[in-house]
């Protein structure tokens, strides 16, 4: 091979050379472009999910937490009420059923900020002011407290503070509406909360004592709640006997004449028994039905809630 055709082989092969590295550079590059637009698409697809739903005011995910994605699974399904246990752990509102600190209980997902709060305003400036695009009434957070009860709730409050602009907010004057009403269940310091002249929360009553009368008012206690088994003996099998039927709508009408929402939690979940009961609580028209089934409850509700997007109560005034 003469001195010219070596050097004609040489840069032949540095052509190749060259030519393999920019194919590997830009695979690469595209590899990681494709990487970067699927993460902006998935955040972009979560912030708005709730857009193409109809909101269900009967909805109510219990223990929310619990399902793969908390919140945007009960917002797939249009639920208007979620629910979080909360514990505070050297600060933070930890949300988990059992005690975070015990090495029995599961690694918990996240915060009541990082998994309830950041996600929802979110989701508020996405869909231009409301959780669902359109939807003109406000989602409930029910923070049950599970820790120590004025500590606890101090924290709830410096955090709902924090996201007061989509919060409904209460005052002396009355209740100002926004987007989320957070309400306080489990260990609720009652004394503590009704001395605040400002709150970013509400307090869950309990059934019989904090139904109806002055000392609750729609203001402070704008939702009721029961186990249903300390209630009623009726499980979804059979007819529901006549006299727990009339009680179960007197318990609604007393509610909802003091401008109370009604829950019953331990409701059956047994296929067939769930449905028996949740017509019966539809048709008493109960505020919130409880579940952990939530595709089953999104169908049930589209298929028998006459008014399904309409709250029975809001705001007196």
């Amino acid at each position: 091979m003469t001195s010219e055709n070596r050097m004609l082989s040489i840069r032949r092969d540095l052509n190749g050379a060259s030519r393999l590295r920019w194919i590997c550079v830009t695979m690469l590059l595209a590899a990681l472009t494709a990487i970067v637009v699927a993460g902006f698409s998935s955040k972009d697809a979560d912030s708005q999910e709730s857009g193409g739903v109809v909101p269900l005011e009967r909805a109510h995910a219990h223990n929310d937490y619990e399902h793969a994605r908390p919140l945007y699974d009960a917002l797939d399904h249009g639920f208007k009420s979620v629910e979080a246990d909360v514990w505070l752990v050297d600060g933070k509102l930890v949300v988990s059923h059992d005690d975070p600190r015990l090495p029995t209980t599961a690694q918990p997902k996240g915060t009541l900020e990082s998994l309830y709060l950041d996600p929802l305003r979110r989701e508020i400036k996405a869909n231009g002011g409301s959780v669902y695009r359109g939807d003109p009434d406000y989602l409930t957070l029910l923070v049950d407290i599970k820790s120590e009860d004025v500590a606890t709730y101090k924290a709830v409050h410096e955090a709902l503070r924090k996201y007061r602009a989509m919060m409904t907010k209460f005052t002396p004057e009355g209740v100002n509406d926004g987007a989320v009403t957070a309400i306080v269940s489990g260990n609720r310091p009652r004394a503590y909360m009704e001395a605040q002249q400002i709150r970013y929360a509400a307090y869950d009553g309990r059934i019989p004592e904090d139904l109806g009368g002055s000392q609750n008012p729609q203001t402070f206690v704008p939702l009721v709640s029961q186990n249903w088994t300390k209630l009623f003996t009726w499980q979804g099998i059979g007819p529901m006997p006549e006299a727990e039927r009339q009680k179960l709508h007197d318990i609604v009408d007393t509610a909802h004449a003091n401008g109370q929402r009604v829950r019953f939690w331990a409701t059956p979940e047994v296929p067939g028994a769930r449905e028996a009961v949740w017509r019966e609580l539809v048709a008493a028209e109960v505020d919130y039905i409880n579940t952990d089934n939530l595709a089953e409850l999104q169908s049930f509700l589209l298929a028998n809630d006459p008014q399904p997007t309409e709250p029975y109560v809001y705001w007196n005034g």
